[in-house]
């Protein structure tokens, strides 16, 4: 029996990266999965990599998760489909590039914070829903060491990313005797497609060695360890972790060291 074994759950932002490789491990632990994506193709990708030896199950569906309608939509097909809701990743999140200050735009805030926070909103609300009517389930989020101090992200994501552990503390309170528990996990430097720009960059300066070493772990992370921490808090064994927000960053929060650039 697996951790996850009769469990019906929904991952976000599953065609790459962390939601991918918490798909494929939530089936493996037997889990019935929604994997939801923009990218239709990331998506057969994921189930590509699926083991054949897994007691879960797959399927797949595109959707906007900023998008009230198609969130709505999804959390029924869940319902409907899988026969209930258990769990809910809202991982689905996008940095918005590295735009120097006096240069943002509001439309570029406003879709950072509709993708990043309305998003995870929205899968509160639709799955919470369900989830608090069976008197049961889990919702984490995807939040970010940038939501916790300066200098790991720009400010429009590093707001977002904050926004998402306020509401995670908020509706923990608010779900108040539900039985539905919620958490955010803030990642440090995971090598995924959104941090691909950095990783490419360094490798092609030849520092690769220098990626993560701000950190006292002395590394980045990889998309598996996150899923490691969602395994855990979607599973039982998270029965009295509530309204959290927990750092997977190999120590980086604890001091969040800067360099300053140099003088030009």
């Amino acid at each position: 029996m697996g951790r996850l074994s009769g469990k019906r759950a929904i991952v976000t932002g599953a065609g790459s990266g962390i939601g991918r490789a918490t798909t494929q491990l939530f089936a493996k632990e037997g889990a019935s999965v929604l994997a939801v994506d923009l990218n239709a193709t990331g998506l057969n990708e994921t189930c590509a990599g699926l083991e054949t030896d897994i007691e879960g199950t797959v399927e797949t569906m595109t959707a906007d998760v900023g998008n009230e309608n198609q969130v709505a939509s999804f959390v029924e097909r869940c319902v409907t489909n899988l026969g209930g809701i258990d769990v809910i990743y809202a991982n689905a999140g996008i940095s918005g590039g590295a735009v120097p200050l006096f240069e943002q735009t509001p439309e570029q805030w406003q879709e950072i914070l509709r993708i990043n926070l309305i998003g995870p909103f929205l899968a509160v609300k639709h799955a919470g829903k369900h989830m608090a009517s069976q008197g049961s389930g889990s919702i984490i989020c995807t939040a970010s060491v940038a939501g916790i101090r300066a200098n790991a992200g720009g400010s429009p994501y590093s707001a977002s990313k904050a926004g998402v552990i306020s509401l995670v503390q908020t509706v923990s309170n608010q779900l108040s005797g539900t039985g539905v528990r919620i958490n955010a996990i803030c990642p440090g430097l995971i090598e995924t497609g959104m941090t691909k720009p950095i990783f490419d960059g360094a490798r092609s300066r030849g520092n690769e060695d220098r990626i993560g070493q701000l950190n006292p772990t002395k590394r980045y992370g990889v998309p598996q360890e996150i899923a490691n921490m969602a395994l855990f808090l979607a599973s039982d064994e998270a029965s009295y972790v509530n309204g959290q927000a927990i750092p997977v960053d190999g120590g980086l929060s604890s001091t969040h060291p800067f360099v300053p650039p140099r003088a030009s």
